[in-house]
């Protein structure tokens, strides 16, 4: 049985998942669709260390144009007998086996849940988790899966996908099971485990200078949401890794003891994009092997995320620290000796992450263009991933750019965001028309050029984000309508939609026309 969760998002990347039960933010039950056969695609061979190493295809998962929701379903692909998991590495494939490029097709999360409890976790950034030597995930074929995963189309057409992951397992018949020590899992989130937990990251926001301005959550937010975990009893932190959206830098896990604070580890992330850390072409890094952190009953845990905000705005963004804990000390006490607080990215570029965009695109350039028609209280319909009369594919000589007068504003309707949701998964309609959310966030003019994963940027002038206008839950602002800002200046101002950001589109704010007298 697939369960829809109508927490349509988001990396929510995760901490969706961190609720006990596929219930809503509201506290209803989720909702349920007829039966849907799923894929059971598996396969498993055996090493010569006894190790077996298991590949799962879960889906088929159908996918409608410019989708962007949660899903909360039953997984059944599991490991067959008791053993440990030692290895977990997480993909997104179509059909043939191919992997979609990240610009048409994004993984935003997956969340593998065991009897509840987010064990796995996995966004663009595509991290494998290789558990230390002599230590596991313990797994029996009661326990109870769920797969959670929002999966974002960011082009007006569907697709079908799977999605994979390989398990390196060690079952209780091995004699090498006999040494492993069991861990769980603790999804730290820098919110403390909201049903959504994001935060925006405004360019020009936090601290340092204006070149090189850095904003970390909690620290430069004075109304934030403050995680902290008190630890109750004695246990060994025995690896760790971040998680974070583009524009991020890094994630800091700390532990205070008393009137003492020390860093146990910062997750970095390692960007092969060309343009710096603007896109999902990232790795992010994990502990080492020799990183293992004994604390005890008193001490306080806590996480932050640090992004970059000289260059553009962040917005619906994460930090998060997947951790494994054991029971006991098998560690070091950190406040008496060394460890290590970096470590290495677990995989190379990827080649889904290509296609960085910035290019000409063939958008004209709306310096170019003469006044438009005056739009000023006009209600601007969203259809049909068009931005209406300001479309830039549209704007041409004959048309010129729609202009509103200072100090009013023009208002977007989001028509393509339907209040209630027709054909949900598991119906006839199934994957064909779910809800569409669209944004109109400033970037930087022209913003004509070629989409891409690092192309546009929300870095325009008045650094303006309508939210994602739709309804549903999260990440919908849970209203498809918006106004312009009333104090923008005269000039040309471009957005995009940061769900589509193949959708560009421009207006131009004059000044009042003066009285004659």
């Amino acid at each position: 049985m697939r369960v829809r969760v109508l927490l349509a998002p988001l990396l929510a990347m995760l901490l969706l998942a961190l609720t006990a039960s596929g219930a809503q933010a509201d506290g209803t039950p989720p909702r349920t669709g007829p039966s849907l056969k799923l894929s059971t695609t598996s396969t498993v061979n055996t090493g010569a260390d006894g190790v077996q190493h298991y590949h799962y295809a879960y889906g088929p998962i159908r996918i409608s144009p410019g989708q962007n929701s949660i899903f909360t379903e039953v997984n059944r692909l599991k490991p067959p007998v008791a053993g440990y998991i030692t290895r977990f590495s997480p993909n997104l494939v179509e059909g043939d086996g191919s992997i979609p490029p990240v610009d048409k097709i994004h993984l935003h999360h997956a969340v593998w849940r065991m009897n509840g409890v987010a064990t796995f976790a996995a966004g663009e950034e595509k991290t494998i988790v290789t558990m230390s030597p002599g230590y596991g995930f313990p797994s029996k074929p009661s326990d109870v899966w769920q797969m959670n995963h929002m999966i974002h189309d960011l082009v007006p057409s569907p697709a079908t996908i799977y999605i994979t992951y390989d398990l390196d397992f060690v079952p209780l018949s091995s004699p090498a099971a006999a040494t492993i020590v069991p861990v769980a899992p603790r999804l730290l989130d820098v919110m403390g485990g909201i049903g959504y937990p994001v935060f925006d990251a405004v360019r020009g926001a936090g601290h340092g200078p204006s070149a090189t301005r850095q904003y970390t959550y909690p620290d430069d937010e004075p109304k934030a949401r403050v995680f902290r975990w008190t630890v109750d009893h004695d246990q060994t932190l025995v690896a760790t890794g971040g998680h974070l959206h583009p524009g991020g830098l890094y994630t800091d896990l700390k532990i205070t003891r008393g009137a003492q604070t020390k860093l146990l580890f910062r997750s970095t992330a390692k960007y092969w994009e060309p343009a710096g850390a603007v896109s999902w072409d990232v790795a992010m890094t994990v502990s080492p092997p020799d990183w293992k952190i004994n604390v005890r009953a008193g001490d306080i845990i806590s996480v932050s995320g640090t992004y970059d905000t000289a260059r553009a705005s962040w917005y619906e963004s994460m930090a998060i620290m997947s951790t494994q804990v054991a029971e006991g000390w098998h560690g070091v006490d950190p406040f008496t000796a060394a460890y290590p607080t970096t470590g290495e990215v677990t995989h190379g570029p990827l080649a889904e992450n290509r296609n960085h965009g910035g290019r000409p695109g063939g958008l004209p350039d709306p310096f170019e263009l003469l006044d438009g028609p005056v739009l000023s209280g006009t209600t601007l319909r969203v259809k049909d991933f068009v931005f209406g009369p300001s479309d830039l594919a549209g704007l041409g000589r004959r048309t010129g750019v729609p202009v509103v007068t200072a100090g009013r504003s023009l208002t977007f309707r989001n028509d393509d965001a339907p209040r209630s949701v027709v054909g949900s998964y598991g119906g006839p309609d199934e994957g064909q028309r779910q809800p569409i959310y669209h944004t109109i966030t400033a970037c930087k003019a022209p913003c004509n050029r070629s989409t891409g994963i690092a192309y546009p940027l929300a870095d325009g002038a008045g650094d303006y984000d309508s939210g994602e206008l739709g309804y549903g839950g999260p990440p919908s602002a849970g209203r498809n309508t918006w106004k312009t800002p009333k104090t923008l200046k005269p000039g040309t101002y471009t957005y995009f939609c940061r769900v589509h950001p193949f959708m560009r589109g421009a207006f131009r704010v004059i000044k009042k026309a003066r009285t004659r007298t």
